[in-house]
């Protein structure tokens, strides 16, 4: 059916930057809200960005102003722009789609398999 696919992870110093995609594909009829998680070690999952269907973003304190969500609807794709990163925003980074399917009659959240970060001091 679904199947969303994240990329853009890996290795960087503090103060550095990364940018993480994750691109929907499969039965798609319509993509609404979009969003961003993250789980450091020895920590639960948390919700660090969030993006609406109309472009409204939504902001973990911690992340806000060194991060940036957007999305392209047209490539099925949301982005996650990070800078000035920090040892603390290491962790496996994680995306949320809300889709509704061909010949669904309702919606459902779809998780990718999510991509390391790693900010090293």
């Amino acid at each position: 059916q679904v199947q969303l696919v994240e990329s853009g992870g890996g290795l960087v110093q503090a103060g550095g930057s990364l940018r993480l995609s994750c691109a929907a594909s499969g039965n798609i009829a319509s993509i609404y809200d979009m969003g961003w998680y993250r789980q450091a070690p020895a920590k639960q999952r948390e919700l660090v960005a969030s993006i609406t269907t109309g472009g409204s973003t939504s902001y973990q304190a911690s992340v806000k102003g060194r991060f940036t969500i957007s999305r392209d609807n047209a490539k099925n794709t949301v982005y996650l722009q990070m800078s000035s990163l920090k040892p603390e925003d290491t962790g496996v980074y994680t995306c949320k789609m809300t889709i509704r399917v061909m010949a669904g009659l309702g919606v459902m959240d779809y998780w990718g398999k999510g991509t390391l970060v790693t900010v090293s001091p």
